[in-house]
């Protein structure tokens, strides 16, 4: 697991910090992405995911922090990772902390090294793309199955 700290906010991959209730308040009332979702979907989807990381106000190891926001991601940590449910609290928003959260991700994380990252968004290309994401060179190879 690792830890991040910047201007009193943390970020870590410590799955033992993260606030289901914070995550499944967000994703199933506040995200368009998964709105409905039940907590133990969330959970199951956490419990799964190859990493996560949660960001906070104050430090998480002494039990008084907040969380305020989260991204996950699904990988081999070689050659694909796709990226789920980015979000930082609206409340936190204007501060840098998305960006923060993404540049450590692809940057400094053990995700800086693979190949194929990919993601989905309705509203937040630019600052996807800040990052190096681009719409798909060949989306006709791509297939998908929905339930």
């Amino acid at each position: 697991m690792s830890n991040w700290v910047k201007d009193g906010f943390i970020l870590s991959t410590d799955k033992q910090y993260l606030d289901t209730n914070v995550i499944h308040q967000f994703l199933s009332v506040d995200s368009y992405w998964a709105k409905g979702i039940s907590l133990e979907k969330v959970k199951k989807s956490i419990e799964k995911s190859s990493i996560c990381f949660g960001m906070y106000e104050a430090d998480p190891e002494k039990g008084d922090a907040k969380q305020i926001g989260f991204v996950r991601a699904v990988t081999d940590f070689v050659r694909f990772a796709w990226i789920m449910d980015v979000f930082v609290l609206p409340e936190y928003r204007g501060k840098g902390l998305s960006k923060w959260m993404m540049e450590t991700m692809i940057g400094e994380s053990e995700l800086k090294d693979v190949r194929k990252m990919m993601l989905c968004t309705y509203d937040a290309h630019g600052l996807y793309e800040q990052y190096g994401f681009q719409t798909l060179d060949d989306p006709e190879i791509f297939m998908e199955r929905k339930m």
